[in-house]
């Protein structure tokens, strides 16, 4: 599992080995659209989703559930 740094809050991001694989080999642009879309989900106070849930980006997404204080990516792509 990777953890990234993000000064979000008190919210912690953890992502499982498949979904830090996809993120370390995609390109910048795809990189900074991913990991706005994860601080975007941080940023939102009100996100406790006890089931998977997602966020869509212009290319790219990710699959999601919070627990507590930690959100955890469980998987990301991009169309390009």
């Amino acid at each position: 599992m990777l953890f990234l740094p993000l000064a979000v809050g008190e919210m912690k991001v953890e992502l499982i080995q498949p979904a830090a694989d996809v993120l370390c080999d995609v390109p910048d642009d795809t990189h900074e659209e991913i990991i706005t879309l994860i601080t975007a989900v941080a940023e939102n106070p009100e996100v406790q989703v006890p089931e998977p849930a997602a966020a869509f980006g212009e290319w790219c997404w990710l699959v999601y559930t919070v627990r507590g204080d930690v959100i955890e990516v469980l998987d990301v792509g991009c169309a390009r």
